[in-house]
């Protein structure tokens, strides 16, 4: 196993922390064909926030990591793991070019006796059935006769330090039976909870799409029970703690889905069931009733300012947080945009704090000015308490209300006696 050589093709979220991990116990090279992510790594500074200076400096100059965007210093390695994006077009169907992009690198770098293992997210099939192709077009090599793949899904929760990859279990799986054994001792080399082999590459790709679709599917439960008891005045978080009572029940808890995997992965399931004729319907529900939640949170807060009698056209709005999640700079499908773009139809009087965001990324993704720090002078009319960073806890809220105002509580975090309406 030493003598394993491996490239990681895809510097983000999962793939710069999955490089160190291997660094520590192999030759690992990371490539990115974004040089100024490349800069910022060899400098030691992760944008993503996942990995700290100190780590990532001393993987390059203790353990040898090296990172590049030049394809040709990738050509001596003989293990690939693809970590790219796999994002959704404007209609919501699979994007795959980085994912074909990626297998065209391969292609060109790929010799023979070498394997190549895809984490991207994707539904059964694509690795070998629409990445392989790639592969074998480009390089004019065989599969599984010149050389060989395997699948490993992700399983990295941007912004959470417990589950970091070293820690997580994963799942692997290989062309053949000889290579997903290889790769199952790869991946268990370096793992400190071990792996689960999957019989076949497409089980593995099945089992990947479920994990983030079944949870999409309780989430959006859990928010239509949250309209539900809204209306009947019912809160829906001691309803919750009731029913967490019984020794059987799944608790989870209404709120945005956004981010890169939960609010995306169902429609490459979706996508594919449609192709075999079967109309995902508990899917398409999920995705269409959670999509909506952003809209429903800037409803219900123009409801209460209402009630109270205040004039939304002259009132002064917080939003506390823009990330998808809190505690992350990730800022990818964050469903809070739909709160502000449905209170911008009636009012421009809306700020936005986020200390953990970019402000030049959101401005340039959203066409929303934030603000990295918040102002103590400002009385506001209404604060919706969006992302539950640990930060906003040394908020003192009261300090920035407005008489008469109103406080939503997305997360079900703050003290009850400032919160008019929450999930």
């Amino acid at each position: 196993m030493s003598g394993y050589k491996i490239c990681i093709i895809g510097l983000g979220y999962v793939g710069l922390p999955l490089a160190r991990l291997f660094s520590t116990k192999y030759h690992t090279i990371g490539y990115d064909t974004n040089t100024q992510r490349i800069s910022e790594i060899q400098s030691g500074y992760d944008a993503n926030m996942e990995l700290s200076q100190s780590i990532i400096l001393d993987a390059i100059d203790s353990h040898k990591l090296e990172c590049t965007s030049n394809i040709n210093d990738i050509r001596s390695c003989n293990i690939y793991i693809v970590t790219v994006p796999t994002p959704t077009n404007i209609d919501n169907t699979p994007n795959l070019n980085p994912l074909f992009k990626a297998s065209e690198t391969v292609g060109q770098v790929i010799s023979k006796g070498d394997i190549v293992i895809y984490e991207s997210t994707v539904y059964p099939g694509v690795t070998e059935e629409e990445c392989i192709p790639i592969i074998e077009r480009i390089s004019g090599l065989k599969y599984n006769i010149d050389f060989f793949a395997g699948y490993s899904p992700e399983r990295i929760n941007p912004g959470d330090k417990e589950h970091t990859v070293e820690k997580i279990r994963k799942i692997t799986s290989g062309s053949t039976p000889e290579i997903a054994d290889i790769i199952d001792n790869l991946y268990n080399s370096v793992l400190e909870n071990g792996t689960h082999k999957a019989p076949s590459i497409k089980i593995a790709e099945g089992a990947k799409i479920i994990e983030n679709a079944q949870r999409d599917v309780n989430i959006a439960f859990m928010n239509e029970v949250a309209k539900i008891f809204n209306a009947m005045g019912i809160d829906t978080k001691d309803v919750l703690d009731a029913a967490s009572s019984k020794w059987n029940f799944i608790r989870m808890y209404p709120g945005l889905v956004g981010g890169h995997c939960i609010s995306i992965d169902p429609y490459y399931l979706i996508e594919k069931a449609k192709l075999y004729g079967i109309m995902p319907h508990i899917l398409q529900s999920a995705r269409k009733l959670n999509d909506n939640m952003g809209t429903y949170v800037a409803k219900q807060t123009i409801e209460c300012m209402n009630k109270k009698g205040i004039l939304i056209k002259d009132a002064k709005i917080l939003i506390l947080g823009i990330t998808f999640k809190k505690n992350c700079p990730d800022i990818r499908n964050t469903k809070v945009v739909d709160i502000y773009y449905t209170l911008n139809e009636y009012t421009n009087n809306i700020t936005i704090y986020d200390p953990w965001a970019s402000r030049d990324i959101v401005l340039k993704e959203y066409n929303i000015e934030i603000c990295s720090t918040l102002a103590t002078d400002i009385r506001y009319d209404a604060i919706i308490h969006a992302v539950a960073h640990d930060t906003f806890s040394n908020i003192n809220l009261k300090s920035l209300l407005s008489d008469n105002a109103v406080v939503y509580d997305v997360c079900s975090t703050l003290p009850r006696d400032i919160v008019d309406a929450r999930l």
